[in-house]
C-alpha cells in the first residue's frame, strides 16, 4: 500500500440470516456506487429481535476506498 490513499465510508449492512450476509450485503449494494473499494472493518453488531427471535442482523463497517492518483503525480498533489 506504499503511496496510497483511501477514503473511508461507513455503511450499515442488514440481512434477516446472519451477520455474515449482512457483510457481504452492505458491500455488494456500496459497490453499485462507489468504485475501488479495497478492504473492511466491522465496527459494530447488532440486531432486531420480536417476539423472542432474531428478525435481522445489522453491521456497521467502515470500507476503505482507494483513491485515484494521476500517473505520475505526487500524492502531494490531490
Amino acid at each position: 500500500m506504499a503511496n496510497s490513499a483511501y477514503q473511508l465510508l461507513e455503511i450499515v449492512g442488514t440481512s434477516p440470516i446472519s451477520s455474515d450476509d449482512a457483510i457481504r450485503s452492505g458491500i455488494e449494494k456500496a459497490t453499485l456506487t462507489h468504485r475501488k473499494l479495497d478492504w473492511f472493518q466491522v465496527i459494530e453488531t447488532r440486531g432486531q429481535i420480536r417476539d423472542g427471535k432474531v428478525m435481522q442482523f445489522q453491521v456497521i463497517m467502515k470500507v476503505g476506498m482507494r483513491l485515484d492518483t494521476p500517473a505520475g503525480a505526487p500524492l502531494s498533489s490531490i
